[in-house]
């Protein structure tokens, strides 16, 4: 679950003014907005990379408001992937995991089971710039669930993707979400993909989560 109650946050002339909405456990929920309304500073704010003035950010029946990012239960894509460039894929999708002291045996199978899920067992060898676009939103995604977050947030992830990879990519997204049992908050402008991924739809606009409705 993510709940977001009362957030305010200030960032010179712009700000969000008591933010409130909640994805329910195991839901798909979908950020709708104009370019420049606050959708990806919220994610940002749920994952940690902001501060807030007030409100309470919570993940699961956790109060995160205070926790650093690794410590949230948080697995973030932002829009560009940001894979690391030196890093093969299996090491980008073990990276979280190594930081936590997995098991070299229990990283090599969470690592696999994702490689798997996703498609992606013949890149594990590859570096970020030999993928196609497709290829290393895949491989965020499993970096970004490879510590088994509560939470996933997706920045626009499909966002530079050709319409036939973006259809692909949307229905993989899917399963994935289902298959792990995370809460995702998806940030797209495209009525097409909320109609295709959405448990629950909210439309952000200056500076405030305006409705959500079931989809």
């Amino acid at each position: 679950m993510i709940r977001v109650e009362g957030v305010r946050y200030r960032a010179g002339r712009f700000g969000l003014d008591d933010v409130s909405f909640a994805v329910g456990a195991g839901s798909y929920g979908v950020l709708m907005g104009a370019t420049g309304c606050g959708k990806t500073t919220l994610l940002e704010i749920i994952c940690g990379l902001r501060e807030v003035e007030a409100g309470v950010v919570m993940v699961g029946e956790q109060d995160v408001t205070g926790e650093p990012p690794g410590r949230r239960g948080v697995g973030y894509v932002p829009q560009d992937g940001a894979l690391f460039p030196a890093m093969r894929v299996r090491e980008q999708i073990a990276f979280a995991l190594r930081l936590r002291r997995w098991a070299s045996a229990d990283i090599e199978a969470r690592v696999g089971e994702l490689a798997g899920q996703l498609q992606i067992a013949h890149l594990l060898d590859r570096k970020p710039a030999g993928l196609s676009g497709g290829e290393g939103q895949r491989v965020a995604l499993a970096r970004a669930l490879a510590a088994r977050p509560a939470v996933l947030l997706l920045d626009e992830p499909l966002s530079a993707l050709d319409d036939t990879t973006r259809e692909q990519t949307a229905v993989l997204l899917k399963e994935t979400q289902r298959a792990q049992g995370v809460t995702a908050l998806h940030v797209t402008h495209s009525l097409r993909e909320a109609g295709q991924l959405a448990d629950v739809l909210l439309q952000m606009e200056a500076g405030q989560v305006r409705s959500a409705a079931p989809v």
